[in-house]
């Protein structure tokens, strides 16, 4: 019998039985007040009144009036910056230890983003909700016998000699409980290992000897691990090497353009859980089966919300946020609204313009879909295409031509007087370029009006070069970010756009 099988789902069932508290905005609320009074004494808490706004009538209404819209830029100068030189109560109380680095899809290759002691606390209460939440799939007692692997960043982190720097998986998992790491996969040896394809090989080689029943890390780089296992192992599927795999928790990136892909690797398919988690903290996951993998917000672990409408009247053409936006708080959200996500956190963000574009799905339940980034859109001429448009219809297209893709990115720029689309598209099948052309461009109308109305207008044609899915991963190395929280940016501009040009003239050669 399943011993600790039956001891993990007994407790899911009796935690599944205590009633969830359903008043999101008092929970809210909750929050707020417990990050300003921990924060009313740091030097970013003098500066904007905390004490004050804490006796306020209504604090929201206060907070708002009183604290900026910050982005990465804005805060990283006026405050964090000193806090990265090794000044206590710049922003969290206290001295910040570690800083995560950013991931990759943004210009800026050295984001450093503080990350507290309460972060990390608050990260693996989210982890453990995530858990418990799975007593709605009802897995059998000897699926939790199964050991899960986590495939992230190095837990072997830079210091130099005033904090810590790395991955934020490699900071969390490297600062689990011992009891919580004896559960997980892989041990602290490769766990250390920062060179990615020497951990890669690592994982090859000792795949065999695991248990594997859930594996998390981001799709890509899920799925080169799979297919590095079949060949060195020399067999048919992932399953003949791990037959009780069942679960995929990813995020990062939207599985869908990866799902064939995986699924081809598997002989049962797996299940899909998405998870939110950004350097600034964990916020939300996926509780229950759902179509669209909606996520439930985390309303009432150390992070406070406000929504700002995704439109001309909030943001500019390059997706930068305007001076004079309004953000909404949770009671004030709509059904299929685009939102760019503001964040307050236990770890010095503040009114935090996190880069992500949402939707929520359900308000009662509080779950969202993350739809892109407010920099990765194009709208040269009114197009309003998302990230979403884009995974969608790359996913259809993929589906209609029995293609594999697994990677794209899109770049707008002027064409004949007008504007263009180029879409680089990654496919290892020969294919005739002007078929992809037609399908893709057939459901970018249907999924989008704007779309479909400047195709007969400003938006005079769209191109398409086919690359190998190798292509994009060799950029990636070139750049120097492989690794478990690495992903492609889907739309390419300025600084990025001019290395990717430039990486294809050598590509070809």
């Amino acid at each position: 019998m399943a011993i600790l099988g039956s001891i993990i789902k007994q407790a899911i069932t009796i935690r599944g039985r205590i009633p969830a508290r359903k008043n999101v905005y008092k929970q809210q609320i909750k929050q707020l007040n417990k990050l300003l009074s921990k924060a009313q004494f740091t030097s970013f808490g003098t500066q904007y009144d905390f004490s004050e706004i804490l006796l306020s009538e209504n604090v929201i209404t206060a907070f708002k009036n009183k604290v900026p819209i910050n982005d990465y830029q804005s805060i990283f100068e006026l405050w964090w910056y000193r806090a990265l030189q090794g000044e206590k109560d710049v922003c969290w109380p206290g001295k910040i230890n570690y800083f995560a680095l950013s991931s990759g899809t943004s210009e800026s290759a050295s984001k450093h983003i503080p990350v507290t002691k309460e972060m990390i606390k608050a990260i693996q209460k989210g982890t453990i909700r995530q858990i418990l939440s799975t007593k709605h799939f009802d897995f059998s007692e000897e699926q939790y016998e199964t050991e899960a692997l986590f495939v992230g960043g190095s837990t072997n982190l830079n210091y130099n000699g005033t904090y810590f720097s790395g991955d934020l998986s490699g900071i969390t998992t490297g600062t689990q409980p011992r009891w919580f790491q004896n559960f997980t996969l892989p041990g602290p040896e490769i766990r250390s290992q920062s060179n990615w394809e020497q951990k890669l090989e690592d994982l090859v080689v000792n795949a065999k000897k695991w248990n594997v029943g859930f594996i998390c890390g981001v799709p890509a780089w899920i799925q080169i691990l799979f297919e590095r296992i079949i060949k060195h192992y020399n067999v048919k599927t992932i399953h003949d090497v791990w037959p009780n795999l069942a679960v995929f928790v990813h995020g990062g990136v939207s599985v869908q353009p990866y799902k064939n892909s995986i699924n081809a690797l598997c002989a049962k398919k797996l299940i899909f859980l998405d998870t939110y988690m950004a350097s600034e903290g964990f916020i939300a996951y996926q509780e229950r089966p759902n179509d669209q993998q909606a996520m439930k917000l985390l309303t009432d672990n150390s992070m406070f919300f406000e929504f700002i409408p995704f439109n001309e009247e909030n943001f500019d053409g390059d997706g930068n946020v305007k001076p004079n936006a309004k953000a909404i708080d949770i009671t004030e959200v709509k059904l299929n609204q685009e939102y760019a996500l503001l964040i307050t956190n236990c770890a010095g963000a503040w009114r935090y313009l996190i880069g992500d574009t949402i939707k929520f799905t359900d308000l009662k339940r509080c779950e969202i879909i993350v739809t892109g980034r407010t920099k990765h859109f194009l709208s040269l001429c009114g197009e309003h295409l998302s990230v979403d448009n884009m995974n969608k219809a790359i996913r259809l297209t993929a589906k209609d031509l029995d293609l594999n893709i697994n990677e794209y990115c899109v770049v707008g720029k002027p064409n004949k007087g007008l504007f263009a689309h180029h879409w680089y598209i990654g496919t290892d099948k020969e294919i005739d370029q002007k078929i992809v052309v037609e399908k893709l461009d057939g459901y970018l109308k249907q999924l989008n009006d704007d779309y479909a109305t400047e195709r007969n207008h400003a938006l005079n044609d769209v191109l398409v070069t086919l690359l190998p899915n190798q292509a994009f991963i060799d950029f990636l190395g070139s750049k120097n970010k492989l690794g478990g929280q690495s992903k492609f940016p889907r739309v390419l501009k300025g600084k990025q756009l001019n290395e990717w040009l430039a990486f294809l003239e050598t590509y070809k050669k």
